[in-house]
This record gives structure tokens, sequence and C-alpha cells, in this order.
């Protein structure tokens, strides 16, 4: 059996090496380039694996997820044994088995405003494999106002988007960022979780950021700088808009010091407010007399299977518009596939109601098919 102990990097790098345009200096550049890298699901957990692969020296992992069933089509560094468990710890751990030339760190936490400087300023450049917007614009700010690249990628069915952000130029100037494409922040962009995506997309786009890494790193051919690439995996389409500077990282210093970025931490979530899912399942068992409970969904997707019968349907995206008028003595469990969206239902309808007795289920329908 071959250990890290037996190989050379001569060894493992021989076939990259050879490249002219790379050689010995440029791999010594990629040894030397530190990455953060946020987001460990299908965008994320091939370009760290490729990152390391390629001889990425350092990579810090920040996701604060664990793997469910629904990931492992698109997210292939997974299997059904890691179900439930913590997606960075086990795409570290699947690092260290297959690269011994990366020292690879990570973080289970989600990424918040009081860190995300101090954590960007610590590394060489940065990847956004993120799909929650707020998160895309916290770490778009952050590289901003440090003065650190961003490779940016998010996805939309069957589009992918890829840019690198805020490059220092040879004049000592920055290139286009995140605000400068989408000065403002969309509140109706679904996720993949709503929209849905074919794993295809997600790999080519993962691994066009791995290219702007690499490429960035090394120094060699040209960045996706003060432009904006998509392509369309059906037509096998691309085109490139460009991007122009138009918020100034004054701006942006503003901006970040007002903005909240939301959080998709459910650590900061009240208590008050969520059920357990062995709380539920035992009351589902139950048949109460004094207080009736009713199942809400939030999912866009009112053909997803869910482990109970739901009892009405209020997408999350149509919520301030919809009709909702709880009834006393009943109790509203709100769910959703993770228990991000159904609390965000209920922290809505709480300023509503605040007297009404309302519930996001904790974790979700995807822990409750675990438990």
């Amino acid at each position: 059996m071959v250990t890290s102990t037996d190989i050379q990097k001569e060894q493992f790098f021989e076939r990259q090496i050879t490249l002219q345009e790379i050689g010995e200096k440029g791999q010594q550049k990629l040894q030397d380039t530190k990455v953060l890298l946020v987001g460990c699901g299908g965008l994320g957990s091939p370009i760290a694996v490729y990152l390391a692969a390629s001889g990425i020296g350092a990579i810090h992992l920040v996701d604060f997820d664990t793997v469910s069933v629904s990931n492992l089509h698109r997210q292939v560094f997974y299997t059904l044994a890691d179900v439930g468990k913590p997606k960075a710890a086990i795409l570290a751990k699947c690092i260290t088995e297959r690269t011994p030339f990366t020292q690879i760190t990570f973080s289970d936490k989600a990424l918040e405003k009081k860190t995300a400087r101090s954590l960007v300023s610590a590394y060489d450049i940065v990847v956004d494999a993120t799909d929650a917007l707020p998160i895309k614009y916290l770490l778009n700010d952050a590289c901003v106002l440090q003065g650190k690249p961003l490779v940016y990628g998010s996805l939309y069915k069957f589009d992918g988007y890829v840019a690198t952000f805020n490059v220092q130029q040879k004049d000592g100037s920055y290139s286009a960022h995140l605000r400068d494409a989408f000065p403002i922040m969309a509140t109706d962009v679904p996720t993949c979780e709503t929209a849905g995506t074919l794993n295809a997309i997600v790999g080519i786009v993962a691994l066009q950021q791995v290219n702007e890494v690499l490429k960035w790193a090394t120094g060699i051919g040209k960045l996706l700088t003060n432009q904006l690439l998509i392509y369309n995996s059906l037509e096998n389409t691309q085109l490139k808009m460009t991007v122009k500077n138009s918020v100034s990282k004054d701006e942006v210093a503003l901006i970040f010091e007002k903005e909240s970025y939301g959080s998709t931490d459910c650590s900061l979530q009240n208590p008050n407010w969520l059920l357990s899912v062995a709380a539920l399942k035992n009351t589902l068992s139950k048949a109460s007399q004094t207080q009736k409970y009713e199942l809400v969904s939030v999912l866009e997707n009112e053909q997803t299977l869910l482990p109970f019968s739901i009892d009405r349907h209020l997408p999350l995206s149509g919520i301030e518009t919809h009709t909702f008028l709880p009834v006393v003595n009943t109790t509203y469990v709100f769910v959703c596939r993770k228990g991000i969206r159904s609390y965000e239902a209920v922290a809505f309808l709480k300023k509503k109601y605040p007297t009404a007795t309302l519930l996001s289920l904790a974790g979700g329908f995807e822990d409750y098919l675990v438990l």
C-alpha cells in the first residue's frame, strides 16, 4: 500500500509540472497559495478536491450544513454513509486521504458578519460556493474591504454564472465586484432546493471556478475580470457580460456597516419558535383533545414528497400576499427541507400575529427522516 510518505511532490504533480506554462515555479506558486472556500455543497465539494489535487498549499472550508440524501446526486464526494454528518468535516477527511500536500482546516459554523473580514484577511483568495444571496454579498463586501480577490459561482436551473471579482490591477486599482454587477440584492431568486438543478451544470461551474483560482495563483491565462460568464448547458452556449466599476470601496464600507446579511445559522433561531422532530413525531402519534395541530409546508414545489401529511401549502415566496388567519387553540407547525425557510415564515408571521402559536420544525423534514 502506497502512503503519503512514499510520494514525492514531483511524482504527484508530474503531469502538471510538465506544462511549460506551469513548471516547477508555477507549482510552487500553487503550494504557496492559501484559499478560503465558503460552501461545501455541489460547487464547493469538487472545487475543494480539485484545488487540493492541483497542489494548493492550504484550504480552509466553511460550511454549517450536514449531508442529506437530496445532496448526493450532485455532491459526489459524499456517500450514503455520510448522511446527517457535517459536510466540512467529511470533505476535509476526503481531501486528506487523496492529497498529501495540502493543509486542510475547516469550520462547521455559518459565516457571520462579525468574523467575515478577519477570516477573509487570512487568505490569498476567496471562493464563493454558497447558494445564499446574503452570504454571497457578505463575502463580496468583506473581500472588497480587505482587498482580496473573490471567485464567484452561482446556478439557476441549467444556467451557470462565473466571475473573478476584485482583482488588483497593475495600476493598483481593483477590478469590478459583485455589487458592480448586481447593485441590489434580489429577494426572489430561488435556490437549487426550490428551482432544481441538473448535476452536470453544477460540476461545470465548479471546475470553471477551480480554473480561475489556478490561473490567478500561477499568473497564467486571462481571468474573468470585469465580466460575468453565463453558460447554458442545454444549448451549450455562453456569453460574457461586461461589468464596470460603479460601487466604490467607500460605498461598500457604508453598506457593510448597515447591512445585516441575514443568517443561515440555525443556532441563532429563537428556541421558543421551534418544535423538535421528536416532539412532532410524538404529537402525530397521539390525538390531542385540547389542541389542534396544523402542518404547513413553505416549500415552493407543492409536489415535494414529505414523510407526513400536510394540511396547508404556503410557499415562502408568496407569504407576504397569501391570506393566513391563525385560529385560537391551533398550533401551526411550519416545515421545509432543513428548517431554515420554515423559520423565516414563522418570524415573518409572528410580527403580524404575535399571540398565535406558530412553530418551525427544527432541522426540517430531512432530520425527521433520519431520526
